[in-house]
């Protein structure tokens, strides 16, 4: 399983930005898939997901009302959608997929992509 992030940047408090995932050749819905990220200094967080089958929504609490996650199976890409940036949003962010679940411990990992939120 190969996946590959895009859309980072800088990016001024207060803006948005748009985070892809690009996963050719599986079926998205096969998978627990989704977005975690690593500030400096800090531990890998997941940031939302999707469940395997049911395709069922996490959102961490703490970031709810401002990023939401979606896919396009027909391009096989995750997104995540950021708005109302803040400094403490500043770090790599990874897509990865499971087999089975959605967790820390997922099973592939794509290059991360950095965020840098400027005060």
């Amino acid at each position: 399983v190969q996946l590959q992030a895009s859309g980072g940047g800088l990016v001024q408090s207060g803006g948005s930005l748009r985070l892809s995932c690009a996963a050719p050749g599986i079926t998205l819905a096969d998978y627990a898939i989704g977005w975690f990220h690593q500030a400096p200094g800090k531990e890998r967080e997941a940031v939302a997901c999707f469940s395997k089958g049911n395709g069922a929504k996490y959102v961490a609490d703490r970031l709810r009302g401002r990023f939401a996650i979606s896919r396009d199976s027909s391009k096989n890409t995750l997104y995540l959608q950021m708005n109302n940036l803040g400094p403490e949003d500043t770090a790599v962010y990874y897509c990865a997929a499971d087999k089975d679940f959605c967790y820390l411990g997922m099973d592939y990992w794509g290059k991360g992509t950095q965020v840098t939120v400027s005060s």
